[in-house]
């Protein structure tokens, strides 16, 4: 029997990378076109975004805080 790849799934746990609150900050980039919004780390000195996971619904923001720590997340648009 053949088998077709899932479609929809919940994708892998989300690899925890190094965090550095001294030269990042936590931000979630929010498009104004799609409202797609994406958490991650942006450089203090060079303005670098560094993706960590896609926010599909308030529990994947709620759990971004929780793997990082973290009270509250600046949105960037």
């Amino acid at each position: 029997m053949k088998r077709f790849p899932k479609l929809f799934h919940k994708k892998n746990p989300v690899e925890r990378i190094g965090f550095d609150p001294e030269s990042q900050y936590a931000v979630i980039r929010c498009s104004i076109c799609t409202g797609e919004k994406v958490a991650g780390f942006k450089n203090r000195k060079d303005g670098h975004f560094t993706e960590v996971m896609l926010i599909t619904c308030p529990e994947d923001e709620k759990r971004f805080r929780e793997i990082y720590g973290l009270d509250t997340v600046k949105v960037e648009y």
